[in-house]
Formats: structure tokens, sequence, C-alpha cells
């Protein structure tokens, strides 16, 4: 997988996402700190282990929480979160199966894009990219060439040996 580079400064509002989103019924809103454990078993629920733990991150930041989730029915549907395994980096984001192309994935995408413009970023880094046509088509993001090693696998590969020296 590859990473993928957003230039923030070319970011063009987006507000067919949201529109797309309130015709699903579904509403996108920065995470407060009541969202926490709710959203800590939603991602547990639907993605990884690593991937909460990310997300937990995220609240260890103070205000404004660096994430957005996405509500249907008084539920979560989705989430999506920056600044959290590197300064600069989007993600994790996942949007529930079910609810999948309802444009919560684009809005989420599109709200933490336009967050890390406002903190001063010209550029966004989106790591270890698995759909890479939709971010390309969403936020023009492009491939970082030779990125295929991204900071993922650095990590992975030193939960390992950790892991190895504990055994």
């Amino acid at each position: 997988m590859h990473d993928m580079l957003v230039r923030l400064y070319d970011l063009q509002p987006a507000p067919q996402y949201d529109e797309r989103c309130a015709a699903n019924g579904i509403s996108v809103r920065r995470i407060d700190a009541w969202d926490r454990a709710p959203l800590l078993a939603f991602v547990r629920e639907h993605f990884t282990e690593n991937w909460a733990s990310e997300v937990e991150f995220a609240f260890s930041g103070g205000h404004p929480i660096h994430g957005f989730v996405a509500v249907r029915e008084g539920r979560i549907a989705g989430f999506a979160v920056y600044e959290t395994s590197r300064r600069g980096f989007f993600g994790p984001t996942g949007v529930r199966e079910d609810l999948r192309g309802s444009g919560a994935g684009a809005a989420l995408l599109m709200r933490c894009l336009e967050s890390m413009r406002e903190m001063g970023y010209a550029y966004a880094i989106i790591g270890g990219v698995g759909p890479a046509a939709f971010y390309e088509k969403t936020c023009g993001a492009t491939i970082i060439e030779g990125s295929e090693r991204g900071v993922y696998t650095a990590l992975f590969r030193e939960l390992g040996a950790r892991h190895q020296q504990k055994a």
C-alpha cells in the first residue's frame, strides 16, 4: 500500500457530500468527549484494535478533538480522525459496511482535511491507502512514489520487535 498526498491549499469546498449524507439521514459533526466509549466500541466492532488505538489517541490532545463522526438514527455510522499516527496524517477512517456509498466517507474525509488546513497545514498525508481511486476522486490525492514502505511498515516492525523481546 502507498501513502497519498493532498494539497490542502487546492482543496475546494464540497457541499455535495454533506447533501448526500443528509439525503441518507446522516449527519456529520466533530467528535466530542462523550463520544469516546461508543466510538471505540464501534471501531472495535467494525474495524481493528489498531485503529481503535489510533482513535483513542485522538482524544488525548485536548479540544478540539481531531476527528469527526457520522451519525444516523442516533447511532455512529462512521468516523474519521487525523493527527493520530503522525503529525499531518489523515486516518484511520471507516464507515459501517451497510452505509458505504452514502456519502459519509467523503464528508468525513473533507471535514478532516478542511480542519487540517485551518490548523495551518499545506499538505496532508493519507497513510497506507487501500481505496486510492476514492481519494483521487474525492480530494485530488496523489500517490507518493516510493512510499510502499511507509510509516505503518516501520511501526508494525517495531511493535513486532517489542512483542518478541517480551516473550
